[in-house]
């Protein structure tokens, strides 16, 4: 069982030295972006952004409006200072249960969902606050053999392991239209997109 306490502290803990241990695959990166449609002119919540680990590549893709949510103060903190005269919306929160003001052409979700306590209400909660025509991306720029191998070193109450790809899709395919399911040696990614008639 995630301990949603223990998670915030966990993070608080680690963002002053986030960034240091950070290694990025901009050609994994690239391709998950793709796979999620995020293109010039988008609006992109996302969730769980760390230091804002992804937020260059947003821009680098011409995204015009970003909201970046994360449960850990000193993460949002960081980030804020990293960012600070870009347009970007900052939320210190848990993005399980906060109410959305804005909707948006992509929510990402990236290297992070492990970490929260119930999945299938992260999920309805961010595809209600999509656009149509909107996509939600769950992805890891690593296979999920080594996600699930790299938790089994810390503390039980701070993570779940990441499912296989099919049931993670079967969940999304609960809200959302299943475009992109791929797990492998290098990424794992599960898409859902908002039909535009609301259906998924």
């Amino acid at each position: 069982m995630i301990d949603k306490n223990k998670v915030k502290s966990f993070f608080d803990s680690l963002a002053g030295h986030w960034d240091d241990g950070m290694i990025i695959d901009d050609g994994i990166v690239g391709l998950i972006m793709e796979n999620a449609g995020i293109k010039k002119g988008n609006k992109v919540l996302d969730v769980a952004c760390g230091t804002g680990v992804l937020i260059p590549f947003y821009f680098g893709r011409g995204v015009t409006e970003i909201t970046a949510i994360d449960l850990s103060p000193e993460m949002i903190r960081i980030a804020k200072d990293k960012f600070d005269g870009y347009n970007i919306e900052f939320i210190c929160d848990d993005a399980v249960i906060h109410n959305f003001k804005n909707t948006y052409d992509n929510i990402v979700v990236y290297n992070a969902f492990p970490h929260f306590a119930d999945p299938e209400k992260l999920i309805e909660n961010l595809s209600s606050c999509l656009k149509p025509g909107g996509s939600l991306t769950i992805a890891h720029g690593m296979s999920r053999e080594k996600i699930n191998s790299h938790h089994g070193n810390i503390d039980s109450g701070l993570f779940v392991d990441l499912l296989p790809v099919d049931e993670l899709s079967v969940i999304v395919g609960n809200y959302l239209h299943v475009t992109t399911a791929v797990s492998n040696e290098k990424m794992y990614q599960v898409v859902g997109k908002k039909q535009k008639n609301n259906k998924n």
